[in-house]
Parts: C-alpha cells; structure tokens; sequence
C-alpha cells in the first residue's frame, strides 16, 4: 500500500520533499516547521507522523573555489521544492585563504547544481526564490544583456515546472518562459501588518500621512497602497546627468 504523503488531507501526486540552498535554509526550515504542523494534524489517530521535508545536501567547494551539488537523500518520484535566496550576502566560502561572500550569481550557480544533481528522477521541480534573480535587468535599453529572461530559460531546460517568487521587479519577464509557471506575490497584507506593530502610533488617515513612492517603476505598487489606504501619493523623480556615464549608467544628480 501507497503510504499517505498529503499534507492538506487531500492524496498528492508525488511525496513533497525541500531542498534547500546555501542561504536559505533559515526560510526552509520555517516552511518545513509548517508542513510538519500541517501533515501531523491531518493525520491524527494514524501510525503515520513526518519529523522533517527538508532533504540532506550540500555544495561543497574545491580549493580552487569549484563547488559541485551534493543531494544525500533519494529524489526519486517527489515533488521537490528548491529554496534559493540570491539577496543573501552573508553566506561566505573560504577560497585562497581569503572569506568570499556569495554572490547572487554563485546563488543561482549552488540552485542549478542541485538541480542537476536529481539527474531528472524527480517527478516535479518547483524553485522558491524570494528575490528573483537578476530582476533589475528585466529589459533592454541598448545593446545589454536580459539576465532575468535567461535565468528562467535555463531553469525551463533543466526541467523546473514552476518558480515562485515575491513582488518581481517587473513581472512581465515571465514571458520569457510562457510555457512554465511564474508565480509573483505580493506581501501588502504582511508588510502593513509589521507597519503597525512597528509603529502603534500611527495615524492612516491623509492628515497624517501620505505614501511616497522613490521611482517611477514603483508607481503601480504604491498607488494600490494610496487607494486601499485613501491616502494621497506623491513621487520622487530621479533627475540623471546624460552627458556622463558611470557604470555603464546615467548619474543621478538629484531626486526631486
């Protein structure tokens, strides 16, 4: 007989399993506390009880600073969810004798090789990325590079179904991908929730505050908080100097 693997009471199609990236495993563990809460009170009064989702690995490196994916645990037939959080700067390797934070690209880099590391035995693959990776350049202005659009193409041909991630820096980079799951959330309820426990004081009334949105690309986000709120908007205009170019990029010279 098939063991019970659900966790909302319903039969899934394949035993969920997280793995977890360098970085990510404070979130995975989190998720993980929360799955187990859920299967043990579906299943009160069964023999059936689940101690953990998350599956053993590791990215190892080599002294020249290689790494290589290492899943401990078998893969084979479940529904796996990758945790990867490329905005952590505080994980660091050891490289030359020298501490090497990791990059959003070494991020990324540790999450394909876990994936690969499964050899395509896994029955799904969903990526959680809170931050996505390469968002900020989500669109060409001159002749550049579309790191978001790649990224998701390269996870497309590894295998991965689905990838979910919270408040994209433009969601329309999942055309990129138009055959592959892209769930974008929005944390309104969460961040007004931390708003007025961080400040009791408060007043949302338009006599006593109004939102602010720092750029143009931010407008949309911050007009849904003006409106649910019935509060006034205002917004910062980055003012550049083109004559010059630092960085490949127009200066600001002053927000206004």
């Amino acid at each position: 007989m098939t063991p019970d693997f659900s966790v909302f009471g319903e039969t899934p199609s394949a035993p969920i399993a997280l793995i977890a990236t360098p970085g990510a495993e404070e979130l995975a563990t989190l998720i993980d506390k929360r799955l187990i809460k859920l299967f043990n009170e579906s299943h009160l009064g069964k023999k059936l009880q689940k101690d953990t989702f998350l599956l053993k690995t590791d990215c190892p490196r080599f002294t020249n600073g290689d790494a290589k994916g290492l899943i401990y645990e078998t893969v084979r037939g479940k529904d796996l969810y990758f945790i990867c959080d490329p905005g952590n700067h505080g994980v660091k390797y050891t490289m030359m004798g020298m501490e090497v934070p990791l990059t959003p690209d070494e991020h990324f880099a540790n999450l394909k090789r876990l994936i690969c590391a499964c050899t395509g035995k896994a029955q799904r693959m969903t990526v959680i990325m809170p931050m996505l990776y390469g968002g900020r350049q989500h669109r060409r202005n001159a002749r550049e590079s579309l790191d978001c659009a790649m990224m998701l193409q390269e996870l497309e041909m590894m295998g991965v179904n689905d990838i979910i991630t919270f408040d994209a820096h433009d969601p329309r980079v999942q055309n990129a991908v138009p055959r592959m799951g892209f769930d974008n959330y929005f944390a309104h309820y969460q961040i007004l929730k931390s708003l007025v426990r961080k400040f009791p004081d408060i007043k949302l009334n338009k006599n006593n505050i109004m939102v602010i949105s720092p750029d143009e690309g931010a407008m949309t986000r911050n007009v849904f908080y003006a409106s649910v709120l019935g509060l006034d908007l205002g917004m910062f205009y980055k003012r550049r100097d083109y004559s010059t170019i630092v960085n490949g990029r127009n200066p600001i010279v002053a927000h206004e």
